[in-house]
């Protein structure tokens, strides 16, 4: 038998024998030991291989035929099936979800626009200078590509067609550049737009907007450690990820841009505005000049918009408030509704119940919370008529300045070569950044709502791979059924996981949760960790849909105890659900990577390097609990 096969089969017996040891005899269970003991099953039905979403769902109905048929036997089958019907509805109800298939089309779109093979030459001879550049080509990659995919498979399966190869090539070890490749993948589940992210909204209750907010740094906080671990490890051990030698930084040139190098200097700007004097241009067209001219001075272009744009905010007139004690109607009550796309389904712990006597269609929907809500927001300060402009601040001027040197040294070094690995730059990370800025930037100042900005994005990859002519019949339908695929996955998840969860509220084994963990008698502090390394061991036997869905809706409830916002919370499962793809024996990426693979990379190679990146996440996950700034301050500056 497998190592794989004996860990799956002993963490099953482990579960079984707690159960049996822990639980009383028969005769005396209660409703609360029947919710424990279904809890048990489903995990262990997850582990035999049985699909998800229908295990949740069976295993829902049958222990909420048992609840009720302990209160009310004549009704149990009328009762459990209203409660499926409404668990159902509000499912189909919550708008949040449609944006779920809007992005994974984006996403299916963009991967089979054939960006990653162009992007990842461009990063890797524009970085060719650092140590360990093809690593951090590679995560940095993976960083854009599941920004723009989130599909955790595609982007491990790409890269370990394209990057795991070059770096095996290059003499790198296996070890290094396996765990570059399957964590650099997995940040998809963390940097917006995540679906992660959105289910776990979803199921939390709380706002998708703000979890995209407060996941941006922390993802790239995450991908800058990868890059800084693959740099340290290229310097201090260059037998693991040896440089590139010069034949392979060579940049050749085109025909006119090495008539330019040639005749006037090997600087790109001062060749291009020399080349146009009289008959020294004779041997390359004007209409060239003009193209290469225009790229050269778009950097030079794009820091005088910004700099212009920023001397007008410094300068604009002062803001003068409102009089008169006059708000925006309907902003006198304490809270206003959120948007469409901030309604949540209520996660399981948010719908008390039917008693067991009672009908679920009676039941009346709990009220509204201050989490489910948006703020209001007072009248906007007008400016004064005719108020004059302030002069702009010293600090504005010292920034001009040091911008203005940055860039006269930018155009000092700015060669034919770097001009090459620019356009590259140009035709694949740029197009790529500008969609992802517009759709997260827009969710994110409250522009569009997720829904909106997931149709934009949708656009945006299929003009995209329209402009690498790429959108066609065969890529345009496997698209589509792929994202009918996985999105019918999550609603049927979201479906079990609802019935489930009010099965388990039915039978009172949240209500036992809670009590055991309260008898604890545990600081905030000890519960978070208590959480997190709950959550860091179900990572290994199970995938991060069904923890979100399962474990959740356990835990939240128990967040308003300890005093802990369900937003931070939500960031730090999302950086610790990062193990469920990275830690063996279940690591789904490294099995990814292995079907590519070379035949020689062995799978405990392929294990050994993604340990290094788990240890880098255990970081991460502790300087955000230290430091919550890194995940708060965003949606604190934007929405609070």
């Amino acid at each position: 038998m497998r190592k794989e096969l004996w860990f799956g089969v002993t963490l099953m017996v482990l579960i079984i024998g707690a159960v049996i040891f822990l639980m009383p005899s028969p005769a005396d269970w209660t409703n609360g030991h029947l919710g424990l003991l279904m809890l048990a099953l489903i995990v262990v039905a997850i582990m035999l291989g049985f699909p998800t979403a229908f295990t949740l769902m069976g295993m829902g109905v049958l222990f909420a035929w048992l609840a009720y048929r302990h209160a009310n036997p004549a009704i149990a089958v009328e009762q459990t099936l209203d409660l499926m019907v409404q668990r159902a509805y509000a499912v189909m109800t919550n708008d949040v979800l449609i944006s779920v298939p809007l992005f994974v089309f984006m996403g299916y779109l963009v991967e089979r626009a054939n960006l990653i093979e162009k992007l990842f030459r461009s990063l890797h001879l524009a970085l060719a200078w650092l140590p360990g550049s093809l690593a951090v080509a590679t995560l940095i990659t993976c960083a854009v590509f599941a920004t723009a995919t989130g599909i955790v498979g595609a982007v491990v399966t790409l890269m370990g067609l394209l990057a795991f190869p070059a770096m095996l090539r290059a003499g790198y070890s296996p070890q290094l550049s396996a765990g570059a490749v399957t964590a650099g993948g997995c940040l998809g589940i963390l940097i917006p737009p995540s679906v992660l992210l959105i289910v776990y909204g979803a199921t939390a209750g709380v706002s998708v907007v703000q979890l995209y907010a407060g996941a941006f740094f922390p993802g790239l906080m995450l991908a800058g450690l990868y890059i800084v671990y693959a740099i340290i490890i290229a310097k201090l051990k260059p037998s693991l990820a040896p440089p590139l030698s010069r034949e392979e930084r060579v940049i050749p040139l085109s025909g006119f841009a090495a008539t330019l190098h040639d005749q006037f200097s090997h600087r790109a700007l001062p060749a291009l505005l020399l080349a146009f004097k009289g008959r020294r241009n004779a041997d390359v067209p004007a209409g060239y000049l003009m193209r290469q001219l225009g790229v050269v001075l778009m950097p030079a272009f794009v820091v005088a918009v910004a700099m212009s744009l920023m001397y007008a905010a410094v300068t604009a007139p002062r803001a003068v408030e409102a009089s008169g004690g006059l708000v925006e109607m309907g902003a006198a009550t304490e809270a206003a509704p959120q948007s469409f796309d901030d309604l949540q389904a209520p996660p399981a712990d948010s719908d008390a119940p039917a008693p067991l006597n009672a009908d679920p269609a009676t039941v009346t929907p709990k009220p509204a919370t201050a989490q489910d809500v948006a703020p209001a927001t007072a009248l906007p300060a007008a400016p004064a008529a005719d108020a004059p402009s302030r002069p702009a601040p010293a600090w504005f001027w010292i920034t001009l300045a040091v911008v203005a040197a940055a860039l006269a040294l930018f155009y000092w070094f700015f060669n034919f070569a770097r001009l090459e690995i620019f356009k590259l730059l140009l035709s694949s990370f740029f197009p790529l950044a500008v969609m992802i800025l517009a759709v997260l930037g827009s969710i994110v100042f409250g522009l569009a709502t997720p829904t909106e900005a997931a149709a934009v994005g949708s656009l945006g990859g299929a003009v995209l791979a329209a402009a690498y002519g790429q959108l066609n019949y065969g890529v345009v339908r496997d698209s589509v059924f792929l994202t009918v695929k996985t999105s019918a996955m999550v609603c049927w998840l979201f479906v079990g996981s609802s019935i489930f969860s009010a099965a388990f509220a039915l039978l009172g084994g949240q209500a036992l949760v809670e009590e055991w963990v309260l008898s604890l008698d545990l600081t905030p502090v000890q519960f978070m960790i208590l959480a997190q390394v709950i959550i860091f061991l179900l990572g290994w036997p199970l995938e991060w849909t069904e923890i979100i869905i399962i474990f959740m809706p356990i835990f939240i409830p128990l967040l308003d105890n300890f005093g802990i916002d369900p937003l931070f919370f939500g960031l730090l499962v999302a950086l610790n659900l990062q193990t469920a793809f990275l830690s063996p024996p279940v690591a789904m990426a490294a099995f990814y990577l292995k079907g590519v693979a070379p035949p020689h990379v062995t799978l405990n190679q392929i294990f050994a390097g993604m340990l290094p990146f788990m240890a880098i996440q255990v970081v991460a996950l502790a300087l955000l609990y230290v430091f919550p700034e890194i995940g708060l301050w965003l949606p604190e500056v934007l929405y609070r």
